[in-house]
């Protein structure tokens, strides 16, 4: 089965339809039960602590120990259980996130681009998408939000945000977790995390972990892995807490990813490799034989002083989060990937960034508020070759970046049922550009250490360029609760991203200095979350409309010349649409089996797509956003004792469905993935007394070949390059807890 089916299609539509009638004719539970009670989500969207039954946003938490429990390894797991959401690595690269949500999203790392979807680190935001593929340890939880985010948020994010929340330190006893994974491709994970009280007012603690695998493929030219894993990360931390209403906590961060280049599976034949090879993860790129870069690495650190202070422990908390981050990349990517210097480009990337944002929170009986002020200083490096066999194209992009805003929310209760929420938010973006661009007809350029023969110079060699972009973005939500099991709300949000340039543009044309325009996007959606036999089963579904416009589309182009050269290009598409509906369920039909299901539905069209003076809307299509996506899981638990430890095992058995999906805007039938089903297995078993948890998982069990991202030069020598997600992968893994 390769797609729904109408049946199926029909089945889910009216499912998310009748959500809100069932909701309606639910009894009221006059006390939660205590199992209800257990299983409550606490997730802090708004900033604040709230169940996720009650925060009316389509918004989606889940657990660390949920991902553990399903073999899960870092953060594009969540692609599989989030409706209309595509997180994946982008193309050849191991720890460098591409993010969709809605239809909205960033696919293109360079510098000068900023990501449609916000990554958070705890509180603080990731401006660059370099080591945002975070590996699932030391983990709470990963909170999703769909739409538009600004009036609550640091930054402004225009498609929504995803909050990577690390585990908290125990205030009052020592704890200690070990866990150690083998699997498939020699799959060996060790992860070491605890903490310690060292007075009743101070405490430390941390997380190391060791990430390791063999490659999924070879490379026939260098004989080195493809798709191998070698990570480092550690995080530490310490909190003071003199009172109960004052918290200090400072905390650290580092990631070190030494893994192979990832490097592409031509789907062409050419010159050089006339035959494609029968392994979807093998290679032919010779690019580290040549240099000047010979290996991938990337290495990352962040910091962050986070103050809470409640004065007199009343209703008014003030907020400060400070943070640091910076990051190094080397990466030697082989667009045509074979033996051959046919088109080699070799880069490095280096990001800084300094944030600071000030809170203000007020909790009354009718009335709660957040109001902020943000500030953000970045700078985005980047300097590549484009090498086609003796000629090099050099560009260099300097990129920094300074944005403020202020930004408020308030929630009133009109009555104990219904409630008004309105906020703003004012941003201002400046972006200062620096592009550097040379041909030079040896290779490499003397920027990698080359002799420097310089060919012609690119019309505009050097480019400087500056814009500032503002704006003033709103959000209104009206939630009615008419019983605590229900919760139905509408809401209007706005979304705004600044404009900026691209350092691989001809900057002869007087757009191209002009620099892309800002995007926004209006969002309108009706929800509805409710809890039915006494919390055993949770609905959360709503539906949506979205009008995009000025959407940024960045790419790239070959020009024949002479010289050949390498330009990019960004189109501002006039206006996009989005609809759909998104539904997640969860059931305990019994004490021993509960399911899981959700789905999405997006139609995502553009209305007009000009190139030339010309309206060429109806052959575009948004990339990396599926009409439908979904997920269902059914677990079954009984008791089991293993030595003198009780303890529960449980089997889970879950399947992942994602519709066809283009790599770009303009169909590629080689690239394009059809729909395609993942299915996954687990089975793990954990004492009552919490102390050990074992697991076996299996993942993508039927060895499903699907690409996530791609390359498309057939000009040069046929470089048509596909990228693909995991295959079939199984693990063992053992955890104590002290």
């Amino acid at each position: 089965m390769k797609r729904f089916g109408d049946p199926a299609r029909l089945a889910l539509l009216l499912a998310s339809v009748c959500a809100a009638p069932m909701g309606l004719c639910a009894p009221a539970a006059a006390q939660e039960t205590e199992a209800r009670a257990e299983d409550e989500i606490i997730v802090t969207a708004r900033r604040r602590e709230e169940s996720l039954q009650d925060v009316p946003i389509a918004v989606s938490a889940i657990s660390g120990d949920q991902l553990a429990a399903a073999g899960a390894q870092d953060i594009t797991a969540v692609s599989q259980t989030v409706p209309n959401i595509t997180l994946e690595n982008s193309r050849a690269t191991n720890s460098t996130l591409t993010a969709f949500i809605r239809g909205v999203g960033q696919q293109d790392p360079v510098a000068g681009f900023e990501q449609g979807v916000g990554i958070y680190l705890d509180d603080v935001y990731m401006n660059r998408p370099q080591g945002a593929v975070l590996d699932v340890y030391d983990l709470e939880r990963i909170e999703v939000l769909r739409g538009p985010q600004g009036t609550l948020y640091g930054r402004n994010t225009i498609g929504g945000a995803v909050k990577y929340v690390t585990r908290r330190l125990d205030p009052n006893d020592p704890t200690l977790r070990a866990r150690f994974a083998y699997g498939s491709y020699d799959q060996m994970d060790a992860v070491l995390a605890g903490s310690v009280p060292l007075s009743d007012t101070f405490r430390i603690g941390g997380a190391v972990a060791g990430l390791t695998r063999g490659g999924f493929g070879d490379n026939l030219t260098t004989g080195a892995e493809n798709y191998n894993k070698d990570v480092f990360a550690a995080r530490v931390s310490a909190e003071w807490a003199p009172t109960p209403d004052f918290l200090v906590r400072l905390s650290g961060d580092h990631y070190q990813d030494d893994s192979s280049q990832r490097q592409g599976y031509r789907l062409l034949p050419g010159a050089v490799q006339l035959q494609p090879l029968p392994d979807r993860f093998d290679t032919t790129a010779g690019i580290t034989n040549f240099g000047p870069i010979t290996k991938s690495s990337a290495e990352g650190t962040g910091a962050q002083l986070f103050v809470d202070w409640s004065p007199g422990g009343g209703d008014l908390t003030l907020r400060s989060i400070t943070a640091v981050r910076e990051d190094e990349y080397e990466s030697p990517i082989d667009f045509d990937s074979t033996a051959a210097r046919t088109f080699d480009v070799p880069v490095v990337y280096e990001n800084e960034q300094f944030s600071q944002e000030l809170q203000l929170i007020y909790e009354g009986e009718r009335l709660s508020v957040v109001a902020g002020a943000y500030y953000l200083d970045a700078n985005a490096f980047d300097a590549f070759d484009a090498i086609f066999t003796s000629i090099a194209q050099f560009t260099l992009g300097d990129v920094d970046t300074k944005t403020w805003a202020v930004f408020g929310e308030a929630t009133f209760d009109l009555t104990d049922a219904l409630s008004l929420t309105v906020g703003g938010r004012y941003t201002e973006d400046e972006r200062n550009a620096v592009v550097i661009r040379q041909t030079f007809f040896s290779a490499p350029s003397p920027f990698f250490g080359g002799p420097g023969t310089i060919g012609s110079a690119s019309p505009v060699p050097r480019f400087e360029g500056t814009r500032t972009d503002d704006a003033f973005t709103p959000r209104v939500i009206l939630a009615w609760e008419p019983n605590p099991d229900l919760n139905l709300y509408a809401s209007y949000s706005q979304g705004f991203k600044g404009g900026g340039f691209d350092p691989r543009g001809n900057f002869a044309n007087a757009d191209v200095r002009a620099g892309f325009l800002p995007e926004f996007v209006d969002s309108y959606e009706l929800g509805a979350k409710m809890s039915l036999w006494d919390g055993r089963v949770r609905i959360n579904s709503d539906v949506f409309f979205a009008e995009y416009q000025d959407v940024q589309i960045p790419g790239s182009v070959i020009v024949p010349g002479p010289p050949i050269s390498f330009v990019g290009t960004v189109t501002n598409a006039g206006a996009a649409e989005f609809k759909g509906a998104e539904f997640e369920g969860t059931a305990s039909f019994t004490d021993n089996l509960s399911g899981v299901l959700s789905f999405g539905y997006i139609d995502a069209e553009y209305t007009e797509f000009i190139v030339g003076g010309v309206n060429i809307a109806s052959q575009r299509d948004v990339q990396n956003t599926p009409d439908w996506t979904g997920n269902a899981s059914l677990t079954y638990s009984l008791p089991l004792s293993i030595g003198p430890d009780q303890g529960t095992l449980s089997f889970t058995g879950s399947s992942a469905y994602r519709g066809a999906t283009q790599q770009f805007e303009n169909p590629i039938p080689l690239l394009d993935q059809p729909g395609f089903w993942l299915y996954d297995a687990a089975i793990n078993w954990t004492s009552d007394n919490d102390r050990w948890r074992v697991g076996i998982y299996g993942r993508n069990l039927s060895d499903e070949r699907y690409i996530t991202s791609g390359y498309n030069f057939p000009t040069v020598d046929g470089s048509v390059l596909a990228f693909y997600g995991n295959p079939r992968t199984v693990t063992a893994s053992v955890e104590v807890r002290f």
